[in-house]
Parts: structure tokens; sequence; C-alpha cells
């Protein structure tokens, strides 16, 4: 795939998708027809150049497909709309999305919606939300929910079967509420996978996390003013916030760079300001998991300097935070808070006995084996991490640590 057809894949499939959704009222149709325009675009591109409008080709050659798909099924041609094919997406393909006195405009977020239908269980709708919205790569999106790349892709193949025939349509009522709840988990692992990528050479992508930021923009926009869970989606949004605001200092020269390393004054102060006032109002409310988070974040924020961090704090809360949701990723984290306050060795005893596919395991293991002065084991610990690493700026940053040892 050519890098303009990849740029065009990632940022357009799942406004492209929502749209031929929308018009053929089926996602295997839709999904299928967009794959095989992919495909021959990935064919014909090299030799006959980039089109004038990639997004529009796509989506006029994905119509064309559905179009033969549907004969071939003997849908009579009469019932589907005349396709005018043209050389931009035209103001009425964006309309279909946004039908008159719908509660949800945007056709992203309407497809998200589709796949936080109630048919599927809540793990199941959020890896194809992942993957049809936002278009996150399946191994990332495996690496997310702690399991193989070949159980997600599995996994990702059974809901878009159980999606099978349901309508494109915005619910309402309590179904709306399940949803939005729903969706709002996704975009914050959708942000993960853009904060933190699984794999490939980026340090992060910022374009993804912006676009999960943008979803629940959206979604705070659009529920209705009831909405239970509206304060936990204010909390989502200052906790995202807060750690986009340093996607500037996470690279330097193409090197990742770790919170106490980073530049402090490359940190998005306008965007940490609107995540402190939304914050605000929910300091005395219970602890949910994203405003524990959201707090914890703020520490980092509101400290001058690394070593200003108030250390004893976040391990508090991150104690709260392991004691609500039991994660192994949160025991991690405490593990790392608990010994930047207390020390090494308090650290990697709230790491016994856990276990976690992936890479940051071993090398947070390694980083406080070495602190605590035990450099063979802190030795084998990178070399445990360096080889489960698929991030390629991430896997340079442990070669380097491991080296200094």
């Amino acid at each position: 795939m050519t890098d303009a057809l990849a740029d065009v894949v990632r940022d357009e499939w799942g406004r492209l998708l929502a749209l031929l959704v929308a018009q053929y009222r089926r996602l295997d149709l839709a999904e299928d027809g967009l794959g095989d325009a992919v495909e021959a675009a990935a064919r014909t591109w090299p030799a006959d150049g980039v089109p004038a409008n990639p997004p529009a080709w796509l989506l006029t050659t994905a119509r064309r497909r559905i179009i033969d798909r549907l004969r071939t099924e003997t849908v009579a041609v009469r019932t589907l709309p005349l396709l005018a094919v043209a050389a931009h997406l035209t103001e009425e393909a964006q309309r279909t999305m946004a039908d008159a006195g719908e509660q949800v405009t945007d056709e992203r977020l309407r497809l998200a919606l589709l796949c936080a239908h109630p048919s599927l269980p809540p793990e199941a709708a959020a890896a194809l939300t992942l993957r049809l919205v936002l278009g996150v790569p399946t191994d990332d999106i495996a690496r997310l929910f702690l399991v193989g790349s070949p159980t997600m892709a599995a996994r990702l193949t059974r809901a878009r079967k159980r999606l099978a025939g349901q309508p494109f349509v915005v619910p309402a009522g309590a179904e709306l509420e399940a949803r939005v709840a729903v969706v709002g988990e996704v975009a914050y692992l959708a942000f993960t996978a853009g904060y933190a990528p699984g794999s490939g050479a980026d340090v992060l992508r910022a374009d993804v996390a912006g676009e999960a930021i943008r979803l629940v923009r959206v979604l705070r926009a659009v529920v209705p003013a009831d909405f239970g869970g509206s304060s936990d989606l204010d909390a989502l949004l200052a906790l995202m916030l807060i750690q986009h605001s340093r996607r500037d200092a996470r690279v330097l020269g193409g090197r990742l760079m770790l919170l106490p390393d980073q530049d402090r004054s490359r940190w998005h102060p306008d965007e940490t300001a609107e995540a402190f006032a939304l914050l605000t109002p929910l300091t005395a409310a219970p602890g949910t998991p994203y405003l524990l988070q959201a707090l914890i974040a703020a520490e980092h924020a509101i400290a001058p300097t690394a070593a200003a961090t108030d250390w004893p704090r976040i391990a508090d809360r991150y104690r709260e935070l392991d004691e609500l949701t039991g994660s192994p990723v949160v025991r991690l984290n405490r593990a790392v808070a608990v010994a930047e306050a207390d020390g090494p060795l308090a650290g990697l005893a709230l790491l016994e006995g856990l276990t976690l596919p992936g890479h940051r395991l071993p090398a947070a293991r390694a980083e406080l084996l070495a602190r605590a002065g035990r450099i063979d084991a802190a030795r084998s610990s990178y070399d445990e991490a360096i080889g489960r690493c698929r991030n390629l700026a991430e896997r340079a940053h442990l070669i380097e640590r491991r080296a200094r040892l």
C-alpha cells in the first residue's frame, strides 16, 4: 500500500464506510465494497497516479462494487438510488448521514452507535468500533484487549456477522444511553491506540488520538440533558485532554521522551486549562475509573517539574483505582507510582505474580530492578521486553536503556 493510500485509509475509512452503510443499510456490503476499492487503488494508483480527490475515488469505486454485488444477489437495480459519479464527496452524500431531526449528526458517531449494538458483547462492540470507525489495526486492538491477533480477528468477524441486517438508525432513551457509554469506552481505547501505539514506527499517532477526543466531544454535545453518565464523559474528556496536551513533548528527534524527561514548555496549556475546568465540579464526586485517572493525570500537569510531582498522592489514587477495577494494567501503573514514592523494592513487590502480554510489564520490572541495583536481573527483563516490543520507537528506547546498564 502506498503512503498516499495508507493516509487516506487511516483518515477517511470511518467516514467512507459510514456513508456507504447509510446508503445501502448493510454493513457487510459497505465493508466489502470499501475493501475492494482499497485493493483496486493499491493496484492502479502506483501506475496511474494518485487521483485528485482520493476519498471520492474510493467512494465511487466502492459504490460500483456494491452495485455489482447487489446485481448478483438479484436485487432489483431500480430500487437502488441513482449514483452520480462525482470528482469530490458531494454535499448530497454528506447529508445522507445528517437527516433532519436526528439527534446525532456526525456520521462516524452513528456508525459507532451501530457498532455498540446490544446484540454484541461490550468487548466485541469496542473492538469493532475501533476497527471500523477509527481504522485502528487489528494487531493494536488485540494488544489493547490483551489477546492474540488471531483471536481478535476472529472476534471482529463474529461481530460483523451479528450486525448483518441491523438498521442504521439512532436509538433513543435508555438504549441510547447504554450505547453512548459503550462508545465512551471505545473512544478511550482508541485514544490509547493513538497515544501509545502498540506497533509500527510512530511514537504516537496524534491524528487517531485527536479523532478519539472529537468523538467524546460529539458524544457530550448530543446526549440528552438528563443523561446519567454526563459527568463521566466530562472526566473522560479531561483525562484525554491532559494526556493529549503532552503530544509535542513526547517526541524529540524521533526518540520517545518519557514524562520525567519531557520539556514541559511544549505542553499545551489551553488543553490542560479546559481539562481542569471540567474536573473542578467533579472533585467531590465518588471516584470512577475515568475520574481517578483524570485526577492522576492532573497531578502530573500541575507539577512544575518532574521532581515536584506528588508521587504519594498519585500512588494513593492508583490504590483506589486498583481496588475499583482489579485491572492488571492499573496494577502495573500503581507499582511504578509506588516505586517513585516508596522506592523500587516496594514497586517490585506489587508486580509479583502479575501477568500481562506485551512488553510493558518486563520493561517496568527492568527499570525497577536497575534502580534496586539488581543489574543482571534488569538485563534479563530488558531482553524480554525488547523481544516482545513491536513499536520501533519504544524498542529503540528499551535498547538504549539496557545499554546504559
